[in-house]
């Protein structure tokens, strides 16, 4: 009886590259979820801008890699994939550094301006490393090898929160305050906390950019693979195959409207407990929910990475597309603490969509997987679109996240997660109409 020899996720050979590049999954991690919090702290450093003003921030933040992912792929492209980690970890440590400044001028704008610079290096990295991974190994264990490295993400995320909670969220000190005793502050009491709650959210970020310089000096000295140039089709040639690839086109859609559901939830999280505290009178601290979110997300992915082994990807991707939509109907429907609950579960659910609708859209690609990649990391935009439409959704009765009740009983910051329950539809279709093609 002949035995098919299994074929490793990683080869030896290829280890300590794989090492190098998924380190790179947990430093962005960081950057991603050091931001989200900034949405709510920025609002209450400057009271005066709106929830959807204060929503910039994911806007600035995501709309980079939108604008950055396809020169970056077409820099790849003629270069390599070390010269565009390279180049992306120089932007990354740019735009950590241009905090300094910003918050010497207290200016809300300089603040955007930096992390879109910021996200211009991570859109670098991502239309780098995602592709990179895919090609470190056996095609027949490429979305498998993704979502092992993509599991490593969560680490820095998780890094990420705790540094805002503990370095930011727990300094500021316009957080010490009741709405009524921060109006009652003279002028010259407002400037100074301004001023230094301000230096407080720029210490962390610039911390992390002398950490991606370090990080960066290492990456200077590993070999990492090149595309033979044999391999290498025309650039025509590679828009021309993907835009006849129909899977491809609507793993785009899928991705923009995963990444949108994603940072919808783990931004608002943060409101969603302040109007559970108003209401009933609690002293919850949001961060640590959403840690536990991040918690349940690294456990699901590990488990998802590890059910496809034997089940197709594209069919766990329909069913926790299923299982978020559920959550996501709990945390609109179900009061209190059961509401909440249910907001942390749907990190369990999308943790394994991201990588795993990567692997799928780019499957069985060659060369024109660079410019594939950029049009998948151009999906992140959902995550600079939708955060602004919930935040208009919290703003349709004042600045209150309980001002209106839709239905006569559903808070307006529980209804505004309707975004992410109809993200989490288009992906769970999306994982249905691949599994029913590959089978």
């Amino acid at each position: 009886m002949n035995q098919h020899p299994k074929i490793p996720v990683v080869r030896k050979s290829l280890l300590l590259p794989f090492v190098i590049i998924t380190s790179l999954f947990a430093l962005w991690g960081i950057a991603n979820d050091l931001t989200n919090p900034m949405v709510s702290a920025f609002k209450k450093v400057m009271p005066e801008l709106s929830n959807t003003q204060a929503s910039l921030v994911q806007f600035a933040f995501y709309f980079g890699y939108f604008f950055m992912a396809l020169p970056a792929a077409l820099f790849i492209r003629k270069y390599s994939y070390k010269s565009g980690i390279i180049l992306g970890l120089s932007l990354y440590a740019l735009g950590a550094f241009l905090f300094y400044p910003a918050a010497a001028n207290q200016e809300f704008n300089y603040f955007l301006i930096s992390l879109w610079v910021l996200t211009c290096g991570l859109a670098f990295l991502e239309t780098t490393s995602n592709p990179l991974i895919l090609m470190l190994g056996d095609q027949e264990t490429a979305t498998q090898r993704l979502n092992l490295a993509q599991a490593f993400n969560p680490i820095g995320s998780l890094t990420g929160m705790i540094i805002a909670q503990v370095f930011i969220i727990g300094a500021l000190r316009s957080d010490d305050y009741s709405a009524e005793a921060y109006n009652a502050l003279t002028s010259q009491e407002l400037a100074t906390i301004r001023e230094n709650d301000l230096g407080i959210i720029s210490i962390p970020y610039i911390a992390l950019g002398v950490l991606v310089l370090a990080i960066m000096a290492l990456i200077v000295f590993t070999k990492i693979p090149k595309t033979a140039p044999e391999d290498k089709m025309g650039l025509s040639e590679s828009f021309k195959k993907l835009f006849s690839n129909a899977n491809y086109k609507h793993g785009v859609i899928a991705q923009a409207f995963y990444v949108g559901a994603q940072i919808m939830c783990w931004t608002y999280i943060f409101q969603y407990v302040d109007n559970l505290n108003d209401t009933f009178g609690w002293e919850l601290t949001a961060t640590y929910y959403n840690v536990a979110a991040m918690m349940s997300f690294l456990v699901g992915r590990w488990i998802g990475t590890a059910l496809m082994k034997s089940i197709n990807p594209s069919k766990i991707l329909m069913l926790f597309g299923m299982g978020g939509m559920l959550c996501s109907a709990g945390a609109i429907l179900l009061p209190g603490m059961a509401g909440l609950i249910s907001l942390v579960a749907i990190s369990v659910f999308m943790s394994i969509m991201f990588p795993t609708i990567y692997g799928i859209a780019l499957n069985n690609m060659g060369e024109e997987a660079k410019i594939g990649s950029a049009g998948l990391v151009m999906a992140i935009v959902g995550g600079a679109l939708m955060p602004i439409l919930q935040g208009s959704i919290l703003d349709w009765g004042g600045s209150g996240f309980s001002d209106v009740k839709i239905l006569g009983f559903i808070p307006e910051v529980n209804f505004s997660f309707i975004l992410p329950f109809i993200c989490l539809a288009v992906v769970s279709h999306y994982g249905y109409a691949t599994y029913k093609t590959s089978k």
